[in-house]
């Protein structure tokens, strides 16, 4: 009897293969990130077809193959429908499923990366908070999940706020970061440390950052 793998997480990146089939990459509680194939996911009816796209979140039952695994089914608990149907939150959401997929290897753990997302995409989907200040506490705390945090910069002067923000931001429980909101000022500061510290660790271009970043230029227009 063939034996099946079951893990919980989310599909950061999906890629069609023949005429309908997709490659999925999903980051999990207990193998880190991996890589799996989904056959069939492109066929209208296949019930692997919701399963196999970026945010889904759930439970997936695999068999393991000699280069990556196989979704025999899932069990898909949160959609974040929300995010699908707003095009500047689908932007900001394909970022951090992006900078989640930059940062995760296979067979390591990355619960707390895999968390941090989650309740990022709730917040994100939940409309209540900044989507700014949504993404700076993301990139600040997924640079110290993974020991990349350079701090705030010497040469930086920034509000006492903005330095217990940070502190809040890099210290705090998950489940407790998006629970407050800041000032103009605060939200300012806090763009350009998450701007500078990205700019020290990360040594990658993100596409849906530049479209973020477009957005942001034609709003102030």
């Amino acid at each position: 009897m063939q034996e099946f793998t079951a893990v919980t997480g989310m599909v950061l990146k999906t890629i069609p293969v023949g005429e309908y089939d997709r490659s999925v990459t999903i980051l999990t509680k207990e193998r880190g990130k991996i890589s799996a194939f989904a056959k069939g996911a492109r066929r209208q009816m296949s019930r692997l077809c919701a399963a196999a796209n970026p945010f889904s979140f759930g439970t997936f039952r695999l068999t393991e193959g000699r280069s990556s695994y196989h979704i025999i089914e899932a069990e898909i608990s949160k959609y974040f429908e929300g995010l699908r149907t707003d095009f500047e939150s689908a932007c900001y959401g394909s970022y951090f499923l992006e900078i989640a997929d930059y940062y995760t290897r296979e067979n390591n753990d990355e619960r707390e990366l895999l968390k941090l997302l989650y309740q990022t995409l709730r917040a994100l989907e939940s409309g209540r908070f900044s989507s700014l200040l949504v993404r700076y506490i993301f990139e600040i705390r997924a640079m110290a999940v993974s020991g990349e945090f350079p701090g705030i910069p010497e040469e930086e002067e920034t509000d006492v706020s903005t330095r217990y923000a940070v502190s809040f931001i890099t210290g705090s429980a998950i489940e407790k970061l998006y629970t407050f909101t800041v000032t103009p000022k605060v939200l300012e500061e806090l763009g350009r440390i998450a701007s500078l510290g990205r700019s020290r660790v990360i040594d990658r271009r993100f596409k849906s950052l530049e479209v973020l970043d477009k957005l942001q230029v034609e709003k102030l227009k």
